[in-house]
């Protein structure tokens, strides 16, 4: 008996759904389809990027951009290559900006001479002895083939991409991903890696200082992600 009654709702359910097509026109949607739409209503980092690069973004840069000299005279690291955070703050509050998870970000500009290539990584690097400045701290700029997954600091030195604007972390974080893709692209894209040495170099870009946890901050070198760079004799 149950399973007579269970068989009756089973079919009816369906003639339900049957004259309800009919008379309304439901249309079955293959599930290929439907993860198409989804996915085209999905955030786009890439057309966000698109949108800041060069109206907001780049201008940034030009107008803001503090300078690298100043900033590394201002931090004057221990003997043992360590600055106090209390130190560190001060310097940030006028130069840069603070995350909410303290890391201390800044955009800059400087120049000076490229004094050591190392393009045999795809993590390459460039060491820039930096004009109007003789401390101990290294210059060190991205050349590419690739930049560090979790290497923010254009995103965040900006200022204006803020967490609250997005739904979701992930998109924050691809933000940050399209960003460094865009300066291997269009800043580092064209750079003969070959022809770096000895040469002098006029550049703005970013970096960060990491302090979460800590109260001494090591800093013999600094990491630059540039945004454009110059290229002398």
């Amino acid at each position: 008996m149950k399973q007579n009654t269970g068989t009756i709702i089973v079919a009816l359910v369906v003639l339900v759904l049957l004259v309800s097509a009919a008379l309304y026109g439901f249309t079955v949607v293959p599930i290929e389809d439907v993860r198409v739409v989804a996915e085209s209503e999905a955030f786009d980092p890439v057309a966000y990027v698109d949108n800041i690069w060069a109206s907001k973004l780049l201008p940034a840069f030009e107008n803001e951009a503090a300078e690298l000299s100043q900033i590394l005279s201002e931090l004057q690291p221990a003997a043992d290559g360590t600055v106090p955070k209390e130190a560190l703050i001060a310097v940030t509050n006028e130069h840069g900006l603070i995350t909410v998870g303290e890391a201390h970000v800044y955009m800059v500009k400087g120049s000076g001479k490229i004094v050591n290539v190392d393009s045999e990584t795809s993590l390459g690097m460039i060491e820039v002895a930096l004009d109007d400045y003789s401390g101990p701290i290294k210059v060190l700029i991205y050349i590419g083939t690739r930049i560090p997954s979790d290497e923010t600091s254009v995103r965040d030195a900006v200022g204006f991409i803020e967490f609250g604007n997005f739904k979701e972390q992930t998109e924050y974080g691809k933000v940050a991903s399209e960003i460094n893709k865009r300066v291997l692209s269009d800043v580092l894209g064209g750079l003969d890696k070959n022809a770096l040495q000895d040469r002098t170099i006029s550049f703005k870009g970013a970096f960060n200082i990491r302090t979460f946890n800590l109260i001494q901050i090591k800093l013999e070198e600094i990491s630059i992600v540039p945004v454009e760079i110059e290229l002398g004799e």
